[in-house]
């Protein structure tokens, strides 16, 4: 069967509503569905991707789900064939909800992992771990309150966009970080399960026992099983939804490329980190064939391997269903023609909200060159030196933490006095509030929260809140880029005032917007 026009409907909420339209995607193993749709069979009890090669079962034996929590919630197993956890990864882009984004990326980054229990081991028990304010439901309520919402309202929206519980989402995401370990990796059964944040190795066996039926160790490859541990670090493959602009992204990240923390060459990036208090490496390469990124990884603890793979998606912007984007933004005839030149660009994401605020605040009123020679002088400052064991060509320092940055001596930047305050300022703002850069409230709030922190306007706000906060509709509309590059053919440039305005229709999606008007203005320039 030919691929099916897509429903008239965004998101698998209302694409759900046609259950004749989800048979007719995985009858037609339709891949513009892999991330939006996953088909539990009632007969098996397996649930599966749109693309999966087995038979199609039938179609009275068909239950459509949006998420894989909602599927393995109600009593499905992974199928071994299409691995779920291989997926792209969409669920941040239910669109009609911006607070399930957020929730969802702070969940990510491990929001709700004082639950340590696996999906599975759903009910009343608890980990021996949690204590009366410790539990699932108290961490829900404590993740709601920092999007502003009651949790009563954030179980709700989880169930309505995503058809499962914020806790079912986070267990679903625990056990399918460890398959894809178990899968992709030698790592030892008892560092997957520390990995992927069960809270004992008894717990992971039991999980896997009751949703796989049998142990975790008969899920690996054998090549894998009988091959010695890996020294080269742990390499990871996360799935995209296509179109993807590799070269648009890697030459945004080598345009900014820190000396001593970031290397791109050869089609690759490579960069230093800090992680649970530990340096190491990551490299990033593009394999455009199966729609993924490779990513190996080099660390001392496997605990920090959740948090590298979140940022590498937040940085490569791998979760946007970019084609939903572009159609949006294409009902304006001047984006259209920026985005049918540029259907597959992304909206870089920072590595480090504070290592991203530092960035920004560099870049004020500078070239993006002499920011980037800035932060070099910063990396050599005060940065976290690498042992010789993690040292690759190029990377030599850990970009440096805010307790470095306001320890350090600032006056040997050479920049002005006011610019350095405003580094201290943002140290310090860092040091008393570790949530500073993480998801809160809407936009709004977000930048009002930034502004508060002396020598950080407007621009520098959004900045932030666009590359950090992972904020869809984050639009610094005073940034001379952009003014140019929504300029009207006769060179007309719009002001501040009148950009804000045109852009209301834009939209949740004002950042990609922002996006294509920096690399129009980037292409004129170069002309």
């Amino acid at each position: 069967m030919d691929n099916l026009p897509l429903p008239a409907v965004a998101w698998p909420g209302d694409l759900l509503e046609d259950p004749a339209a989800c048979y007719r995607a995985i009858q037609s193993r339709d891949a513009r569905f892999d991330g939006r749709l996953f088909v539990g069979v009632t007969s098996t009890g397996i649930y599966c991707r749109p693309i999966c090669p087995a038979r199609t079962p039938k179609a009275a034996n068909c239950r459509f789900f949006p998420s894989a929590a909602a599927a393995q919630e109600n009593g499905f197993r992974p199928c071994l064939r299409c691995r779920p956890e291989t997926a792209p990864d969409l669920a941040s882009w239910r669109g009609t909800s911006n607070s399930v984004q957020r929730a969802l990326a702070l969940i990510a980054e491990g929001a709700l992992d004082g639950d340590r229990d696996g999906p599975g081991e759903a009910g009343p028990e608890r980990g021996p771990e949690s204590g009366p304010e410790s539990g699932p439901e108290s961490g829900v309520e404590a993740l709601a309150a920092r999007l502003g919402l009651g949790g009563r309202q954030l179980r709700r929206l989880f169930r309505q966009h995503l058809g499962a519980s914020p806790v079912a989402v986070a267990q679903t995401r625990r056990v399918l970080f460890a398959k894809q370990l178990i899968q992709e990796t030698s790592l030892p059964m008892a560092e997957v399960a520390l990995a992927a944040g069960f809270g004992s190795q008894r717990r992971f066996n039991e999980t896997f026992r009751a949703l796989y039926g049998r142990p975790p160790s008969a899920l690996r490859r054998r090549a894998l099983a009988e091959a010695p541990p890996d020294t080269a670090g742990v390499t990871l493959r996360l799935s995209y939804r296509p179109p993807y602009d590799w070269p648009a992204m890697l030459a945004f990240l080598s345009a900014r490329a820190i000396a001593g923390v970031e290397v791109v060459a050869d089609d690759l990036y490579r960069r230093t980190l800090a992680e649970a208090g530990a340096p190491g490496t990551v490299e990033v390469r593009h394999e455009p064939a199966p729609a993924r990124l490779a990513v190996t990884i080099r660390h001392p603890s496997v605990r920090a391997l959740p948090a590298v793979v979140a940022r590498v998606r937040r940085v490569f912007d791998l979760g946007a269903d970019i084609e939903t984007i572009g159609d949006h933004l294409s009902r304006d005839p001047f984006l259209a023609r920026l985005v049918a030149a540029r259907p597959g660009l992304r909206a870089p994401g920072g590595w480090d909200g504070f290592e991203l605020a530092v960035r920004a605040v560099l870049g004020q009123q500078v070239t993006v060159a002499a920011a980037r020679a800035l932060a070099g002088k910063l990396v050599a400052l005060c940065g976290l030196p690498l042992p010789d064991g993690l040292a690759l060509a190029g990377l030599s320092h850990a970009f440096p933490g805010p307790e470095r940055v306001a320890a350090a001596d600032l006056a040997a930047l050479g920049m002005p006095q006011a610019r350095r305050a405003a580094l201290r300022a943002l140290a310090e703002a860092t040091l008393a509030d570790p949530q500073l850069f993480r998801p809160f409230g809407d936009i709004e709030q977000a930048v009002a929260r930034l502004r508060a922190i002396p020598g950080i306007g407007d621009w520098t706000a959004h900045y932030i809140a666009l590359r950090a906060l992972r904020e869809t509709d984050a639009f610094p509309a005073s940034d001379i880029g952009l003014l140019r590059g929504a300029a009207a053919p006769d060179g007309g440039r719009p002001s501040p005032a009148e950009l804000v305005r045109r852009a209301e229709p834009w939209r949740p999606w004002r950042a990609y917007a922002a996006q294509h008007l920096w690399a129009a203005d980037a292409e004129e320039r170069r002309a």
